[in-house]
This record gives structure tokens, sequence and C-alpha cells, in this order.
């Protein structure tokens, strides 16, 4: 069979007909296979919703308990029969819970990666690479000039940043689900053990996280009393983690002096670090630079390879120069990373 007999791009997502269910759909749906927690690829309103465990969960976390009508739990490496297809979840590396689905009929099988990263992430299960005919990837910073340093210098920056700057507060802004449990995690690591301060629209994700034998060490509330006198003062030589959007509010004008400080792989564009008042830029990013996209295809070596929600004309081009069949997917409703 053709490859878009089993899986076809439609306005409401990745559509399989022999299967009868859709991948990460954008609109509500009667069955929805979903990737990962990220809300451009999780949403609430589908009647059945089948995921991991930990993709479930964030979805409950994020949407309340009746964000669909039926859950099916996927495990990881689990053949599941959907009419006459066969579905496996695998790991994607992106975020926790995050996974490829695997899709196989009629000796055909297409992998459909969500979003996916290759660097080491101590908040979730690595990437794993699947054999398949056909490999759907995102081309998020499929550009050559995105490629990403390594994260453990990017985390010495900003401890080199706290160390030389006693007086000032280290706003860090980071995605609400993944990125900022990871950088937390990665300071833990890098072995600064002293309270980091979180803004309330991360507290519901860090707990589950930490629920999951994720030690985020000691959290405290980004909370100022304007009342107290010496509330700003408080925060002085700390590290604050909340969302970018919050960055843009007062919430951000609380502290003392604060260093704005911005985990993208977008901060690897300086003039996107100026125009959002970034001092300290780390390139830290939940998705694939370059060199890791144009490596994986190379790893997996798919007869085709499609390519979705980011630069997709580059890395077509680039898998027509090998000799390697792609075409770009087009699908509407999936965001860049976020910031």
């Amino acid at each position: 069979m053709r490859p878009d007999e089993l899986l076809r791009p439609t306005p409401e997502g990745l559509y399989c007909p022999p299967g009868d269910f859709f991948i990460d759909p954008v609109r509500p749906v009667e069955r929805a296979l979903i990737t990962h927690g990220h809300a451009d690829h999780a949403r609430s309103g589908h009647t059945k919703v089948m995921a991991t465990r930990q993709t479930l969960a964030i979805m409950a976390v994020r949407y309340g308990e009746e964000f669909c009508v039926e859950r099916q739990e996927a495990a990881i490496g689990e053949t599941v029969r959907i009419r006459d297809v066969d579905v496996t979840f695998h790991p994607a590396g992106h975020v926790l819970g995050s996974a490829q689905i695997a899709v196989c009929h009629k000796g055909l099988t297409i992998v459909a990666s969500g979003d996916y990263k290759r660097r080491a992430d101590p908040t979730c299960a690595g990437f794993e690479p699947v054999p398949c005919d056909v490999f759907i990837t995102e081309a998020t910073f499929a550009l050559p000039v995105f490629r990403h340093p390594d994260t453990a210098g990017e985390v010495d920056k900003l401890l080199t940043s706290v160390a030389q700057f006693p007086e000032r507060a280290h706003l860090v802004g980071a995605y609400a689900l993944g990125k900022a449990q990871r950088v937390i995690k990665h300071l833990r690591d890098a072995g600064y053990d002293a309270p980091i301060y979180i803004h309330g629209a991360l507290k519901k994700l860090c707990d589950f996280y930490q629920s999951e034998g994720i030690d985020l060490g000691e959290l405290r509330p980004a909370t100022v009393d304007a009342k107290a006198g010496t509330a700003k003062a408080a925060f002085a030589g700390t590290v604050v983690v909340g969302p970018p959007s919050a960055f843009a509010d007062k919430w951000a004008r609380r502290f003392p002096d604060p260093v704005s400080c911005f985990a993208s792989g977008w901060m690897r564009v300086r003039q996107r670090a100026r125009q959002r008042g970034v001092e300290l830029p780390l390139i830290i990013s939940d998705h694939c630079d370059w060199d890791e996209l144009t490596e994986t295809i190379d790893e997996i070596a798919p007869q085709e390879v499609w390519v979705t929600h980011g630069r997709e004309e580059a890395l077509v081009r680039w898998c027509e120069l090998r000799q390697t069949r792609a075409r770009p997917l087009h699908l509407v409703g999936y965001e860049d990373e976020a910031e």
C-alpha cells in the first residue's frame, strides 16, 4: 500500500483511515493518539485518548480529569491493535511521557515522532530510533545555523552569573512543561542546592514531576509581599523560574535588579534575544538541532521522510540531495518551540 493510504494529513491532523484514528489532532475527534502533553499536540475534547500513562496524567493536570470521555494507557514498547493496524509507542526524549508512535499495516511502518530531542535529559526517557519505511520528523530548528551548544556549559553560564551578581535575582524563562523541570534538574545535578523559586503556573507540573521520582530539590513560591519592606532584598542572589509569558508582566518587576534569562533554542539567534530584552540567553532546547535532525534521519535510514512544523523546506531539500524521498506535510496548528 502507499504511505498516504496509511497516514495522511487532514485539517484535523494526521489521520489513519484503516485504523480510524488521528495522531495529535488539533480539533476534537472520536479517537486520538497523543505523542506528548504540550498544548499544541495534546488538546482536550476528544472522545477517546490513547497516550502513555505520564502523558495522560499531564493532560489531567492541565485540563482537568474530564479532558476526554475514555482513556487508554499505552505501555512503551507494547503493540496494540486498533482495527487492522498495529500501534506501538516508543520513547521520544522530548518531555516526560513523550513518545513516538509507530503505525504498522500490511507490511508498511510509519513512525510519527511528534517532537523529539537527542540530548541527555535527566527528566525523561531518551529517544530511541525505530526502524521504519516512513519517518515523520519535526523541523523546529531545521536550519544549519541552529547548532545547540553543550547543555552543561549553558547551565554553568547561569551559575557563574549567579555567583558574580549576588545582589541580583536571576529570572529564568522556561516553558511550563518539560523545560522548567529540566532546567531545575540540571541546576541540581550541577551542585546548586539552594532553594529555587518558581512562578505559580509551574507548581502543579513540578509537583507531578516530583511524584514521578524526579528530584527537583527544594522549590518555593516566587511571591513577593509588597507590604514587606525587605521583600525584594530577600530574592537577592536567587534563581527564579517562570513561564516566558510572565516576564512581560509586572510580576517580573517585583525582583531586585533581575537578570533576565531565557532557556530556548531560539536564543541562538541574537536578534531574538535582544528583542525580548534577554540579558543572559541560555541555549537549552527540547528539540533537535540541525545536526541531530540529519544524523537521526541517517541513523534510521527510512525510504521516505515527511517533515512537519518548522523549517520544512530546508530539511526536505537536504533529504533530496541525499537521494531520499521527502515531502513537507504543511500541518497547521503546531507551534515552534514555545516562547
